[in-house]
């Protein structure tokens, strides 16, 4: 059958391009904005300017609509074959390879005007972020870690956060960066839970596949070095009681991950990844809290 037979036409294709860049699955975009936010709000001690934290706001939906582009785009022939993913427009023809190559360039192009906005510092640091964004796709066919490089993508609004507030990047900016991506690669492990059976039938490379029935207690210490690292922010900095009641949240949620995880089931690991959004949000009130505004 021709596929593009399958493809609607007009205003019926928006669901289609939503799904591509996942604007109707927000749950991407929130693990990408919580660490964003983190390093405003350190950077700046209180509430960042209105005009970087805009940019970044948008920076983040941006760039992870691009991420996802370029995801599928890597993945169009293996998608089919992975009960998740069997759906997505790249797999069934509803988008052509062309069309989600023009979509990402398109939201790149937008994230790099943005960013000029801000300095030549976060602008060269931007096009770091562009080729993080954009190997990652590719490297579960070439190493067991491409949460490792998830984690570097993810978390390289960081350093670019710092250096648009400060135009440098102090070692505070290093540690959430680290905590950051040890907590990446902790919940994409657990996504990766989901797909493990699939991915080990038509060998796609992840964590969950190297880690094997260890997974649970790799993620577990994944998850204490990032409550570690952020305790070391929180005493470098000396925050105060509210960023520890909030590290402490995100402790419980984690210890609330481990026991959906614990017999390895499909949606209960899915539920699992689904609840970093809470442990991202957790930290951030704690240090926004922290970092109030003195009313005097």
């Amino acid at each position: 059958m021709d596929r593009t037979l399958l493809r609607p036409t007009g205003l019926s294709r928006l669901p289609d391009f939503l799904h591509l860049t996942r604007l109707d699955r927000p749950i991407g975009t929130w693990l990408l904005m919580w660490p964003t936010l983190w390093a405003l709000w350190v950077a700046a001690v209180g509430i960042p300017e209105r005009h970087v934290l805009l940019i970044f706001v948008a920076g983040v939906y941006l760039m992870r609509a691009a991420g996802c582009v370029v995801n599928d785009y890597a993945d169009r022939h293996f998608d089919g074959h992975v009960k998740r993913t069997k759906n997505r427009p790249l797999a069934t023809g509803r988008i052509t390879e062309g069309e989600a190559q023009v979509v990402f360039a398109t939201l790149v192009i937008a994230a790099f005007v943005l960013v000029w906005f801000t300095n030549l510092f976060t602008v060269m640091l931007s096009l770091v972020g562009v080729v993080l964004a954009f190997i990652y796709p590719f490297m579960k066919r070439y190493t067991h870690l491409p949460q490792l490089f998830l984690g570097a993508a993810f978390s390289w609004a960081i350093p670019m956060a710092f250096g648009a507030v400060l135009g440098e990047i102090p070692p505070e900016a290093w540690l959430l960066f680290t905590a950051n991506v040890a907590w990446t690669v902790a919940y994409d492990t657990e996504y990766a839970m989901v797909d493990r059976d699939d991915d080990l039938k038509i060998g796609i490379k992840s964590t969950a596949v190297l880690f094997g029935r260890a997974d649970r207690l790799m993620i577990a210490l994944l998850q204490g070095l990032t409550l570690a690292l952020l305790a070391w922010v929180g005493l470098r900095l000396a925050l105060g009681g509210f960023f520890w009641l909030g590290l402490a949240a995100m402790a419980a949620t984690f210890v609330h991950q481990q026991v959906l995880i614990r017999h390895r089931e499909r949606e209960r690991c899915f539920q699992a990844f689904l609840n970093n959004h809470w442990s991202g949000l957790l930290v951030f009130a704690g240090i926004a809290l922290a970092l109030w505004p003195n009313a005097s």
